[in-house]
This record gives C-alpha cells, structure tokens and sequence, in this order.
C-alpha cells in the first residue's frame, strides 16, 4: 500500500482526513466531466479543512491519496476493473488497475486508519431481484469506518436495503433530517435510526462505537440540497423506464447500476446528474466536519 506523503503526515498527526472512492471517476460519471467532479470533491475537502484520500489500485499497487497525474489517467482510462472485496486480490495479484467501490474503499481506508469516507449513494438491494444485494451492505457490517452519503441509490429497493442494513447492525443517522435520503430527493417516507445536527453528535456516536469494539460502519445519511433535488415523481418515472429497459436488454450483475444511472440521467435531461454532483459536494463536506470533530 502507497500511502501519499499529505495523507500520511495528516494521519500521523491526527488531522482530518476524507477517504473517496474511484469507481464514480472510471464508471460512474463520462470524461471530461469525471475528471472536474474528481478535481472539485478533492478542492470541497481542503476547503472544509480536511486532507482528500482518493483510492485506487494503480498497477496492482493500492494508493491511498492520488496525485493529480494519477487522477487524469484514471479519468481516461478505459480498462480498470470495479474494486470490491472480492475483487482486490486479483487486481493486486495481477498488477492491473482497479477502481474501488463503496465496499473496496471501505477496507482499504479502514486499513489505512481514514476513519471517514464520502460517496454518493451506497449500494442496495435491487428492485424485484431480492437476493441481488451489494457487497456494499455486507462490507458496512464489518468494516469500521464512518460513511457519509445521500442514502442507497434510488433505483434500489430502499425498504429492502434498510432491511438488510439492520441485519447488518449498522445505525443508519440521519443528518438534520429523520427520514433516509432518496439520493436525488431528499426524503424516502422512510425513518432513520437516530437524527444528528451536528458533526460533534455524530463524532460521539462513531466513539461509541469503537469504544465498544463494535465492527460495524456508521452511516451517516444526508439529504441532497433543496435547491438540487429531483422531484420525486421525476426521478420515479425515469428509474421505471430505466429498469424495464435493463430487463428487455438482459443487462446484469455490474453492469445494471452504470446503465441504469447513465440511462437516467439521460431520461431527466442530467437533472439526475447535477442533482448527483451537488449531493456528493454536499457528503465531502458533511464528511470533512465530522473527521474534525473525531480529531478534536
């Protein structure tokens, strides 16, 4: 593991320290917008007063903390793997590139001794296809890091995912609001665990937690900005079509969540997408006050 020299002077000094993941760079976002929005949640961090930690596999080799050289060859490349626990032995094994999800940033950071990590939205399980559930729920009741985003994806089943996070026994905070996030809406209709107002509320919860040696992830829900929010029935009718266009093309396994957000971001004429950047600028902020607060 290559830590970058920022990082690793600001963990060794108990500063605040933000991971990110790399998947939304190679898979989740087209270039050159991939590349802006990896540049610009890097700047939100530094600016909320925390130090950035991208992670990724670069030539079999894991890096916590990219360069800026490394960032636009991510951006541009086209042969990296999707990085998830299952997947990090072989991409390390065999010298490849690798992009690291949700769950694969989750290890790698924790390993690294980043104890916050943003993303967008957390994987879940998929509609009408119950037993298809992210590795990312499995990896958040293990892995011991405190994770900021705008609730699951909202093409998932979201009662579903909640479901499987409680089995899971990870609390699910919600941040200034009570109801789990939508992704590109701001409310679900449904509850989560405990509503937090402040970062310093949310720090003595993760202290808790590792107080009792706990190994389940805290995550910490934050609802999109109003003025960026997708209308619901938007974003519902879109994720309908999205979905039934998944099944008639028999798009499976990785691929469905790509296409799907691709596809539904195309169908809102990328309201979906500026809704997407604005709530992930929104989670590295969240991310880099309550890292704050944890190093106080």
């Amino acid at each position: 593991m290559i830590i970058h020299p920022e990082v690793q002077t600001a963990l060794d000094a108990g500063r605040p320290v933000v991971a990110l993941e790399s998947t939304l760079i190679t898979h989740g976002l087209p270039h050159p917008k991939n590349l802006k929005v990896a540049r610009a949640l890097e700047a939100a961090a530094r600016e909320s007063g925390a130090v950035p930690a991208t992670i990724a596999i670069l030539g079999g080799q894991i890096t916590v903390g990219l360069t800026d050289d490394q960032l636009t060859y991510l951006a541009e490349a086209t042969n990296v793997r999707k990085c998830s626990r299952r997947d990090l032995p072989v991409v390390v094994g065999r010298g490849e590139d690798g992009a690291t999800t949700v769950a694969g940033t989750m290890i790698v950071a924790h390993v690294a001794g980043v104890r916050v990590f943003a993303t967008g939205g957390v994987g879940g399980v998929h509609r009408g296809h119950p037993f298809d559930v992210s590795a990312d729920l499995l990896e958040l009741g293990r892995t011991p890091v405190t994770v900021v985003c705008a609730g699951a994806k909202a093409i998932l089943d979201l009662p579903l995912t909640l479901e499987v996070l409680e089995t899971q026994g990870v609390p699910i905070v919600g941040y200034r609001t009570d109801e789990f996030p939508a992704f590109y809406t701001r409310s679900s209709g449904l509850p989560v665990d405990v509503r937090c107002d402040t970062p310093e509320e949310v720090a003595a919860i993760v202290r808790a937690r590792d107080a009792l040696n706990l190994p389940a992830a805290t995550l910490v829900t934050v609802p999109v900005p109003p003025d960026d929010e997708l209308p619901a029935d938007e974003a519902e009718a879109a994720i309908t079509r999205a979905l039934a266009e998944a099944e008639a093309r028999g798009i499976k396994g990785k691929a469905v969540t790509p296409f799907l957000l691709a596809r539904v971001s195309e169908l809102t004429g990328e309201a979906s997408l500026r809704a997407n950047v604005a709530l992930l600028l929104n989670n590295v902020r969240v991310a880099a006050a309550i890292a704050t607060a944890l190093s106080a």
